[in-house]
């Protein structure tokens, strides 16, 4: 009997995997992914070259993504079919073979893999590796320290409402906001109303080698990409610096 495996790739380097999650990759017989209709996939490309000859792989396609607003029924009911039927056929998988399923980032931060999770949960063994999240790569891009001393570190979805993001934000200290794509306007306009928008940096692809990195108040408000995230850096309690 098998098991599933969720093998964290982290933030898109793949030199930044964890040494497990490498190691089961490069020998797993049968790799599931999630992607867009029509393309490779981010989770896909990152292991490029580290798979093995005779490798079975899954890919599981989302069947909406920005088609339809994300809080709309038609939207939700696509996606619980969606989680609901690769659940059922990674269980079936498992019954025989060891399953690797490739999710970018930390599996259970933000990850796709969690609705996986829950739904497998006594239907088959699941073993999760740990990665270092997408914006931990994103800030070490900018080669500055991120939070200080007392620094309380918000993380945001960019699909909240507008005015939801702008209350954050304005107590936020360190700021993260993530799943950024169309809402980067709404995202850039929260910003400026709490006078942070001068101070926001938007990192595209962190750690790959396609990364950009621009201040967002240079953005233009059309350039709205998916894998990119906005960070604000915290100001918080330090030492002084010697004379």
């Amino acid at each position: 009997m098998g098991k599933v495996i969720c093998a964290g790739l982290g933030p898109g380097d793949p030199e930044l995997m964890s040494v497990r999650s490498d190691r089961v990759i490069r020998a797993a017989r049968h790799i599931a992914y999630f992607r867009k209709k029509g393309r490779t996939g981010q989770a896909r490309t990152i292991v490029g070259g580290m798979l093995r000859d005779d490798v079975i792989e899954y890919a599981m396609e989302y069947p909406v993504t920005t088609e339809l607003h994300f809080g709309s029924e038609e939207y939700r009911n696509l996606m619980v079919d969606f989680y609901a039927e690769w659940a059922d056929r990674l269980a079936e998988l498992a019954l025989e073979h060891d399953v690797v399923v490739l999710c970018e980032g930390d599996p259970f931060f933000y990850g796709s893999f969690m609705h996986l999770h829950t739904r497998l949960q006594g239907r088959a063994e699941v073993d999760v590796l740990p990665a270092i999240p997408g914006m931990v790569g994103c800030w070490n891009a900018l080669d500055m320290p991120f939070s200080w001393g007392d620094d309380v570190l918000t993380v945001l979805m960019g699909t909240l409402p507008e005015a939801v993001l702008t209350e954050h934000m304005r107590r936020a200290d360190a700021l993260v906001v993530m799943k950024t794509g169309r809402n980067l306007p709404a995202v850039r306009r929260a910003l400026d109303a709490t006078g942070r928008l001068e101070d926001a940096w938007l990192v595209e692809k962190g750690t790959m080698p396609d990364q950009r990195i621009a201040r967002l108040s240079q953005v233009d408000d059309a350039d709205c990409p998916y894998f990119a995230i906005v960070l604000v850096h915290g100001q918080g309690r330090r030492p002084e610096a010697s004379p």
